[in-house]
């Protein structure tokens, strides 16, 4: 096969091969595509609303780039998500090695189609009701009360703290944990087990130790649950009937796989490129110090600028699938680009801009249909919180390095930072 052209690398204009007209196979995104992926997605939202790829780990896959067509397509029945049935629509060459990923894990509602979508998701849609997540807002608070004094002991004397390690991901890992009743002892194997899964440069190898290991330990919690009930969401879930039908075991270890992953990584992300965005901003970090008020809106605006969630999850065509003039055949897998349709100008005038004061409404930053994300409601109030306390707490937070030392993460799906080191004063 011959070797795609190369878009990407430089974090600049992609190379001509991007084009339609050029007529060569589809462009390569390299791996400088994690870096700066607004470059490609620009450049790709110019040419039409859908263009195949060849992802950095070697999938050729349709991107939807525009905001009409990627808010239409996240929509679209057409486009389907449950893997079991992929062997139906899919030449089996194109599955590739993929399926190394423990089947454990598989079985979730970001997973599947209507009825069974419909079915686990009613099981944990009452669970994260704005009422209830509301009620979490103390124990929230008190979470980044202690988090933020460990952060100021750290930084002291001036040295640098990573904002991930020591606030961003423990606050969100802390709420889920004890929202679902994991023993937090176990967040560091189960943060590396996530990274492996969700990154895209890992081998089969890697991703098979990692997902089983997952599984096998979510597994083992389960039936601890079931022999010692407690009050949190995963017991309940264990003993949770939907027309008298108990959830399967692969069902259950699936649920508890996504709450875990999509409960921290949202969030840990939201709040790191949140406070990264500020930091190269300082025109609007002054704004928002000026104006707490302003908070609310400003996560909207996180989400819409530099959201945690770069390529929704993956769906191919049942049948064949119009978007704006591009039809998608049969048989072909679809990523939508939350990332690219949240800077489409015609959709956000000024889209290269951080605005903390922009109406936040119509973003894509949790999807759009019946697959949003049911922690929105969660991830909003952890970020809301930790956006006010942090800037409180911390008047004269800076980069501890030079904001083109910031390196992202090599995933197609997350987005977020490896480090963000600060100084706290």
């Amino acid at each position: 096969m011959t070797k795609p052209g190369v878009v990407g690398s430089t974090g600049t204009a992609p190379t001509p091969e991007l084009t339609a007209e050029s007529g060569g196979p589809p462009p390569a995104l390299d791996t400088g595509y994690f870096q700066d992926p607004e470059a490609v997605h620009a450049a790709l939202r110019e040419e039409g609303p859908a263009r195949k790829v060849v992802l950095p780990h070697g999938w050729e896959t349709w991107i939807v780039t525009r905001y009409d067509e990627a808010r239409a397509a996240l929509a679209d029945p057409r486009l389907l998500k449950n893997g079991r049935v992929l062997d139906q629509y899919m030449d089996p060459e194109q599955l590739g090695d993929e399926m190394v990923f423990a089947e454990a894990l598989r079985a979730h509602m970001l997973s599947s189609d209507p009825p069974d979508h419909t079915r686990l998701r009613k099981l944990v849609n009452k669970a994260f009701t704005s009422r209830r997540v509301e009620a979490l807002r103390p124990r929230i608070e008190a979470i980044t009360e202690e988090l933020l004094d460990a952060m100021a002991a750290r930084g002291a004397d001036g040295e640098p703290v990573d904002l991930i390690d020591a606030f961003a991901f423990p606050l969100p890992m802390t709420v889920i944990c004890e929202l679902l009743g994991v023993p937090f002892e176990d967040r560091e194997d189960f943060r590396a087990w996530s990274a492996v899964v969700l990154a895209d440069d890992p081998t089969d190898d890697e991703v098979r130790t990692a997902s089983y290991a997952m599984a096998a330990y979510l597994s083992q919690l389960i039936a601890a649950k079931r022999a010692n009930p407690g009050e949190d969401l995963l017991t309940g879930l264990v003993q949770a009937r939907d027309d008298n039908d108990r959830l399967d075991e692969n069902e259950l270890i699936a649920m508890a796989f996504l709450l875990l992953v999509a409960g921290h990584e949202t969030t840990v992300n939201l709040i790191g490129n949140g406070v990264l965005a500020l930091l190269r901003n300082p025109d609007q970090l002054d704004r928002l110090r000026a104006d707490p008020s302003l908070v609310g809106g400003a996560v909207e605006e996180f989400l819409r600028y530099d959201g945690p969630i770069n390529l929704a999850t993956m769906r191919f065509t049942s049948e064949p699938v119009r978007l704006g003039d591009v039809e998608i055949p049969r048989g072909q897998f679809v990523l939508v680009s939350l990332a690219s349709a949240n800077h489409d100008e015609s959709r956000f005038p000024d889209a290269g801009r951080l605005d903390v004061t922009r109406r936040g409404g119509g973003h894509l930053g949790f999807g759009h249909g019946i697959h949003y994300c049911v922690g929105a409601p969660l991830a909003r109030l952890e970020a809301e919180v930790a956006f006010r306390r942090i800037l409180d707490r911390f008047p004269e937070l800076s980069l501890a390095i030079e904001p083109g030392e910031v390196r992202w993460r090599h995933s197609s799906l997350i987005r977020g930072v490896e480090r963000l080191p600060v100084r706290l004063s």
